[in-house]
């Protein structure tokens, strides 16, 4: 059965996309509202500011993996709280708002989302959490819990669309440390392999909601043996752990995702490397680069496609 579809509606306040932007979900009571700290003032002149919810104040982090820094925090007044934070944070450069257009987000219900969110934040390992506590999730009514865990399901997909990936968990059942051949994807996706044999090194990684992730359990060489523009994410990812330099080859200790399949087959091969080439599909052996290609030559989507675009 194909997934269904979701409509989510942007508005930018002012007109320009770095402004002030709202995000909505057709039947979903949440409200989101985005916009740079240069504009707070405006943000918290918003009526959604004043509500109930709860807040993800986001900042650059250049020595984490995601390279984001993120605070979750909530509040019977959002807008007293940013004020706040204004004043006594410095790192943030970003706020977004999780509020209910119904008005029906109790002080509980709030707290409760906090907790989840940061447990969540921490789950999907993307950022760096400010928070330096981690509140206790709170006891809610059944009916309740049902109500935020769908709450939160759905602001989990209009966040992304709003850039804020922190809270993105790639769905994929090996959590825990095995080896490469053994990991299992929980969803239908596609599975990748690289392989180095002169070094010894295997990796396995899948593509799951287009992002490319290397899976626990894979190889990658102990040493970096030249330069490019994945040298620093490649030390970020041994600082963290996600990389185990102690065995040879190196291993990783965790899913994890990058931002193309040439970093990951750089991080792996210790070098720069042509990700489209290295990595390999396993049920048809066809490269990424072929793979993703694979169904162009086919007669019947090119009669799909208007002339004009064809002939661009």
């Amino acid at each position: 059965m194909a997934a269904s579809g979701k409509s989510v509606r942007l508005f930018l306040v002012d007109g320009t996309p770095g402004g002030l932007v709202t995000a909505e979900i057709m039947n979903w009571t949440g409200h989101l509202l985005a916009g740079p700290r240069s504009d707070l003032l405006a943000l918290l002149r918003r009526e959604e500011a004043r509500r109930t919810g709860v807040y993800l104040l986001l900042g650059d982090a250049p020595d984490s993996v995601g390279g984001i820094q993120v605070y979750v925090g909530e509040g019977d007044d959002i807008s007293a709280r940013l004020t706040s934070h204004a004043r006594e944070k410095d790192f943030w450069e970003r706020a977004v708002l999780l509020t209910s257009k119904d008005a029906n987000l109790t002080k509980a219900h709030a707290r409760y989302l906090e907790s989840r969110f940061l447990q969540i934040a921490r789950d999907a390992q993307r950022s760096e959490l400010v928070n330096g506590t981690a509140p206790p999730l709170i006891a809610l009514p059944e009916a309740d819990v049902s109500d935020m865990e769908y709450f939160i399901a759905q602001a989990l997909i209009a966040l992304p669309v709003l850039g804020v990936n922190v809270l993105r968990v790639t769905t994929i059942a090996a959590s825990n440390v095995v080896p490469a051949s053994q990991a299992r994807v929980a969803v239908s996706a596609p599975r990748f392999t690289m392989e180095q044999p002169r070094e010894g090194l295997t990796a396995s990684a899948t593509e799951v909601d287009g992002e490319f992730t290397i899976l626990s359990g894979s190889h990658a060489r102990r040493t970096q043996v030249g330069g490019g523009s994945y040298v620093a994410l490649r030390e970020r990812l041994e600082k963290d752990g996600t990389i185990d330099t102690t065995t040879d080859p190196a291993l990783f200790t965790k899913n994890q995702v990058f931002a193309s399949p040439s970093a990951a087959a750089a991080v792996v091969a210790g070098r720069s490397a042509n990700g489209r080439t290295s990595w390999v599909e396993d049920s048809t052996g066809l490269t990424y680069g072929a793979w993703q290609n694979r169904d162009l030559d086919d007669t019947t989507v090119g009669a799909q496609i208007p002339t004009a675009v064809l002939t661009l």
